[in-house]
């Protein structure tokens, strides 16, 4: 039993989808969330500035004495996923819950990514898929463009901007046939409608955010590291930076208003 919190970052809101799935799993886990909004979006910076990032990202979980940390960030876990393995707290990715996921739901083994360019340049997820089932025919495409899309609330199924940005990046993908489609940032499940209006619902659709918080919980019940079922669950929020929507966007990842927010010096680390 370990009543420590359980860490998560992202490199804005998105990673708040993770949340969301970690209070539905494990409601008496107390979480702690880090949204480095100061400097999102992280898919367009190289890769040494990712890794920087995401090292101090860690640190900040780390000293919240955080019992595991899970980097709800696509593009962290396919840019710096080793120097994520090498850290001393267990760090949960979205890259390896996630293709596991999509292999074990195809059934024509054509699959799709959409994620940043840094997560599809990186060629994470057709790695492990591939090592998992080298048949398997992977089809990525940058989406850049979506994240300051859903973290303006640019989302609404009557949004034309978002319809058209959506069939834009997915028509490639859609004339390849795939059946499965990862949602390799965890911005993305804001934009389903969307993605199911032009794909159909024959495609199925892995969620990076929901598959981290699976994977999560599965260790941290392997590792007897639960806490105790009597704590009281709860999230605090830490931002980099606290833009005037972040409630009402922030309610479009968890359902919910976020409480409890926090601004940190993420730059003194």
């Amino acid at each position: 039993m370990d009543n420590r919190p359980i860490g998560v970052f992202d490199s804005g809101l998105g990673g708040l989808t993770a949340v969301r799935q970690l209070e539905a799993v494990l409601p008496h886990e107390r979480i702690v969330y880090f949204g480095d909004t100061g400097r999102v979006p992280y898919g367009t910076r190289g890769e040494d500035v990712i890794r920087r990032y995401a090292a101090q990202d860690c640190l900040f979980l780390e000293q919240q004495d955080a019992k595991i940390i899970v980097a709800a960030c696509g593009t962290v876990s396919s840019v710096a996923n080793a120097d994520l393995r090498a850290r001393a707290v267990p760090t949960i990715d979205v890259v390896e819950p996630t293709a596991k996921a999509a292999v074990a739901a195809t059934h024509n083994n054509r699959i799709g990514i959409i994620g940043t360019a840094a997560t599809v340049r990186s060629g994470s997820y057709a790695g492990v898929i591939t090592a998992l089932r080298p048949e398997t025919q992977v089809f990525g495409q940058a989406c850049s463009m979506l994240v300051p899309l859903v973290e303006n609330g640019w989302i609404g199924e009557d949004d034309e901007i978002a319809r058209l940005a959506v069939a834009r990046y997915l028509q490639p993908l859609k004339e390849q046939q795939i059946d499965t489609l990862i949602l390799g940032c965890t911005h993305f499940p804001l934009l389903t409608a969307h993605i199911r209006a032009f794909l159909g619902d024959e495609v199925t659709l892995i969620s990076a955010g929901q598959e981290a918080a699976r994977a999560c919980a599965k260790l941290l019940a392997g590792t007897d590291a639960l806490c105790d079922p009597a704590q009281d669950g709860g999230t605090v929020f830490y931002v980099s930076d606290l833009s005037q929507n972040f409630a009402e966007v922030s309610r479009s990842f968890l359902g919910r208003e976020a409480t409890d927010i926090r601004l940190v010096d993420i730059h003194s680390l």
